[in-house]
C-alpha cells in the first residue's frame, strides 16, 4: 500500500510537469490504475499532532511535514528515520501512515516492529516486536501496547513482551479478536481497549452451528474446497459473545449478555474511568435495540441505559460517546425523528435535550467537548456534506464551511482551528485552515488549477428528476463526451447501484464518478447514473421504501431515469445499456428481464439473484426472513424472469466471492438454458466480491466492449 501511496506522488508531480503541454486522451489503463492522478494534488495523511496549532501530512516529494500557524516547518525523511537506528532495524520506505502519541514524537509500524521517532531527539526507536502475518492490528491510545490476530487467535504485544490471550487453534470454528457479523452494524473491528489501556474487550465468535459454504480453489493442480461460514437468510447463525482481558492479572471474564444466542453485539463502548463497559444490543429482527451496561470487573449486567425500536428495522451503527467535562452524560446516534441526529443522555437514561435537528443527516463526528459537538452533515438534497458546530445542550447549529461541496474536516487539540479539505464538482480539492468559532479561512493551504485542463474529458452535470411517487427528488449524474455535439443522438450507458448504504452521487471533484465513465464517454456515449429510492444519506423514509420487497421501487425511480434521458435530445433512446455491480448487479439483470424491450444490453458483477442465498445480517434488515416474508422473497428472485431475457447480458462473478456466492449466477445461467434463454458468462479466478489490481484493466475492458459491441 505504501508503494502505492508514493506511486501515486509520483503521478502528481508527472501531472505538475504536464500543465502547458496539449490536452491528451484518457486511455482505459490510466483510468484504471491511475485514477487518483485526475485528481491533482491532496495533502496526503494530513492530521493535527498533539500539540495545539501543529499539523502534519505526507509531502509529494516523500517527506513527512510538520507545521504550525506561524508557517514554521520541520521537514522529516526516510534517511533522517534511519540515521540512528541499527542496520537490521532500518526501513525502506518512509512511513505513510503515522499516529501522534505525544507533542514530540510519532509511532508507526514496519518490517513487523513498532518505531517511535523523536523530534525532540530526531531519532527513532524500535519500541516492540510483533509476529509476521499479524492481522486486525490495534493500539491503545498511547501507542504502548498492541493486539493483534494470527488465524483465529489473539495476541497481545508491547515492550515487556508477548502474551497469547486465546488458544482455539484445536477448534477451528471458533474465532477471537476479528469483526463479526459480517461487517454490518459499524462494526469494522474485534478489539476495544479501556481509556488507560489495561483492559481489552474483545469479540470472541463461535460459528460450529453454521453450516460450511464450499469456496473451490482451482489454482492447485488438484483443486481443494476452502469452506467458509456463510450463513444465509432465515438460517442459523453464529454466535457471539464479549470477552473481557485484564493486562494486569491477565484474567478473563464474559460479559453476560443475556437473551437469544443469536442477537447482534453492536457498538462497544467503555466508560471513562473504564469500570463500565456498554454494548447496544439488536435483536435478530433488527427492529428493537437497547444499550446495556456492564459491570467490567465481573461482566455483570448493570442496567439497560435506552432502547428504541421500529416497526421496519433501526440502524445502530454508531457507539456512544461521552461528554468530557460533563459527568455521565453521552451523545447518542439515532434516526428516531426520520434523519440521524445527535441526543444527549445521561447514564441513568434520561433524555436531556436533543442536539441537532433537521432535515438532514449527521454524517461524521469531529470533535466533542463539554460544551460543543463538531460535526459533518449531508445538504443540498444530500449531494454536498458540510460542518457544523452545536452546542450539546440545545439544538443550535452553526454552520462552519460556507462552500457548496463535499468538506472532510479535523480540529486541533486546543478546538480552535479546524483543517477543512473539500472539493465540488467545479473545484478540484482545496484545503484551508479556518477558525472553529465561525468558520472564517485563516490561511489557504492547498488550492491549485484544473488537473484536468489538459485532459480531454467531457463535462459532468449534476441535475435533479422526481421518483416514480412523482414528489421525491432524486440526484442524477451525466457524464459528457469531451467532443459533445448537441446536434448529435448518443447511446447511453446507465451506471446503476440504487441499494441500501451506497450513495454514487457527490458534489465533488468528478461527482464521485470513476474515470472509466469519462473515458467510455470518449467513446461517444452518454454515461447517466440516478441515486433513486433506497439509496443511502437521505433520510428514513427514503431509505426504508424498499423495505421487503428489493427492486420493485429502485427499478421504478430508474426507469423514470430512463424516461428523463429520453426526452434530451441527444439521447438515441433505442441504445441503452445497463451495468452494475452487486446489488447494482441484482438491479442490472432485475431491469434486463423486467423491461427487456427498454435495455439492449447489460453487465451484472456479482448479482444477487435471489435474496434467500444472501447472508443474514443484510439480508433480513431488508427482507425480513423467508419465512416471514415468502412472498416479498418470491417476488424479487430473478430466477422467474430469466425467460424474458431479450437483450445480450453477461455476467461476471469472481470465483471465490465470499460476499455475493457464484450460487447466484450459476443458478441464473441454469434457469436461461432451462427456460431457452442465452445468456454471456465470464469468471474471474481468485478474485472475491470484485477484480481489484491490474486484472481491473481486464474486466473493465471486457466490460466496455461488451456494451459497445451490443448496444447497436
Amino acid at each position: 500500500m505504501r508503494n502505492l501511496k508514493l506511486g501515486f506522488a509520483f503521478l502528481f508531480l508527472l501531472v505538475g510537469t504536464v500543465v502547458k503541454a496539449q490536452k491528451h486522451d484518457i486511455t482505459l489503463e490510466d483510468a484504471i490504475m491511475k485514477q487518483g492522478a485526475f485528481y491533482g494534488q491532496r495533502m496526503y495523511a494530513l492530521q493535527w499532532t498533539k500539540n495545539a496549532n501543529e499539523y502534519s501530512h505526507y509531502a509529494i516529494e516523500g517527506a513527512i511535514k510538520i507545521s504550525n500557524l506561524e508557517g514554521e516547518e520541520q521537514v522529516i525523511t526516510l534517511d533522517e528515520i534511519n540515521s540512528k537506528l541499527d542496520e537490521n532495524q532500518k526501513i525502506e520506505i518512509l512511513p505513510y501512515s503515522i499516529t501522534w502519541i505525544s507533542g514530540d514524537s510519532f509511532q508507526f509500524t514496519a518490517n513487523d516492529k513498532v518505531y517511535q521517532y523523536s523530534l525532540k531527539n530526531k531519532s527513532t526507536k524500535q519500541v516492540y516486536i510483533y509476529r509476521p502475518g499479524a492481522e486486525n492490528l490495534d493500539f491503545t491510545e498511547l501507542g504502548d501496547r498492541l493486539a493483534y490476530t494470527i488465524a483465529n487467535n489473539l495476541y497481545i504485544t508491547s515492550a515487556d513482551g508477548e502474551k497469547i490471550i486465546t488458544n482455539d487453534d484445536a477448534e477451528a470454528n471458533i474465532v477471537n479478536g476479528q469483526a463479526v457479523h459480517r461487517v454490518e452494524f459499524g462494526i469494522t473491528k474485534g478489539t476495544y481497549w479501556s481509556p488507560k489501556g489495561d483492559i481489552l474487550a474483545y469479540y470472541r465468535k463461535d460459528e460450529s452451528m453454521v453450516e460450511d459454504y464450499p469456496i473451490v480453489n482451482v489454482m492447485s493442480r488438484e483443486a481443494k474446497v476452502e469452506p467458509i461460514k456463510y450463513p444465509m437468510a432465515g438460517m442459523t447463525s453464529e454466535q457471539v459473545t464479549l470477552v473481557l482481558y485484564n493486562v494486569k492479572t491477565q484474567k478473563k471474564v464474559t460479559v453476560k449478555t443475556e437473551g437469544p444466542k443469536e442477537q447482534y453485539l453492536t457498538n462497544i463502548a467503555w466508560s471513562p474511568d473504564q469500570k463500565y463497559i456498554y454494548i447496544a444490543i439488536l435483536n435478530r429482527d433488527q427492529n428493537h435495540v437497547v444499550l446495556n451496561q456492564y459491570n467490567a470487573t465481573t461482566g455483570v449486567f448493570v442496567k439497560t441505559i435506552l432502547e428504541e425500536k421500529n416497526d421496519i428495522y433501526v440502524q445502530a451503527l454508531h457507539k456512544m460517546e461521552f461528554i468530557p467535562g460533563r459527568k455521565n452524560e453521552f451523545i447518542w446516534r439515532s434516526e428516531k425523528d426520520g434523519y440521524d441526529h445527535f441526543y444527549r443522555y445521561n447514564t441513568n437514561g434520561k433524555l436531556l435535550n436533543q442536539v441537532t435537528k433537521g432535515d438532514w443527516a449527521v454524517m461524521d463526528l469531529i470533535s466533542l467537548d463539554k460544551n460543543n459537538v463538531y460535526f459533518s452533515a449531508t445538504a443540498n438534497n444530500g449531494l454536498d456534506r458540510v460542518v457544523y458546530k452545536s452546542s450539546v445542550r440545545n439544538s443550535k447549529s452553526k454552520l462552519l464551511t460556507k462552500s457548496s461541496g463535499v468538506h472532510s474536516a479535523s480540529i486541533s487539540a486546543d478546538k480552535k482551528y479546524i483543517l477543512d479539505s473539500w472539493s465540488s464538482v467545479t473545484t478540484p480539492t482545496t484545503v484551508n485552515l479556518i477558525k472553529s468559532s465561525n468558520g472564517s479561512v485563516v490561511k489557504n493551504l492547498l488550492k491549485q488549477d484544473n488537473p484536468l485542463e489538459n485532459v480531454n474529458i467531457g463535462k459532468i452535470e449534476l441535475g435533479k428528476i422526481k421518483a416514480a411517487d412523482g414528489k421525491t427528488d432524486l440526484n442524477t449524474r451525466i457524464i459528457y463526451p469531451a467532443n459533445f455535439d448537441k446536434t448529435k443522438k448518443y447511446p447511453v450507458l446507465v451506471y446503476v447501484y440504487n441499494g441500501p448504504g451506497v450513495q454514487l452521487i457527490l458534489n465533488s471533484w468528478l461527482a464521485r464518478s470513476s474515470m472509466w465513465m469519462p473515458y467510455l464517454a470518449n467513446q461517444d456515449y452518454i454515461v447517466f447514473t440516478v441515486d433513486g429510492r433506497g439509496s443511502e444519506n437521505r433520510g428514513i423514509a427514503f431509505e426504508q421504501a424498499i423495505f421487503r420487497r428489493l427492486g420493485d421501487l429502485e427499478m421504478e425511480d430508474q426507469i423514470k431515469g430512463v424516461d428523463h434521458l429520453k426526452s434530451l435530445p441527444y439521447v438515441d433512446g433505442n441504445r441503452i445499456a445497463v451495468h452494475g455491480w452487486s446489488y447494482g448487479g441484482f438491479m442490472t439483470t432485475n431491469l434486463m428481464t423486467t423491461y427487456p424491450k427498454v435495455f439492449t444490453t447489460g453487465v451484472a458483477g456479482g448479482p444477487v439473484i435471489d435474496w434467500k442465498w444472501y447472508e443474514v445480517m443484510y439480508g433480513e434488515r431488508y427482507m425480513d426472513t423467508p419465512q416471514a416474508n415468502p412472498e416479498g422473497y418470491k417476488s424479487s428472485s430473478l430466477l422467474h424472469k430469466a425467460k424474458n431475457l431479450e437483450g445480450k447480458l453477461l455476467l461476471i462473478h469472481g470465483d471465490v466471492d465470499p460476499t455475493v456466492v457464484m450460487q447466484h449466477s450459476m443458478r441464473f445461467i441454469k434457469q436461461c438454458v432451462d427456460d431457452g434463454v442465452q445468456v454471456d458468462f465470464f469468471v474471474y479466478p481468485q478474485h472475491e466480491h470484485n477484480v481489484r489490481g491490474k486484472d481491473r484493466v481486464h474486466l473493465m475492458t471486457k466490460v466496455l466492449n461488451y456494451i459497445q459491441d451490443n448496444n447497436k
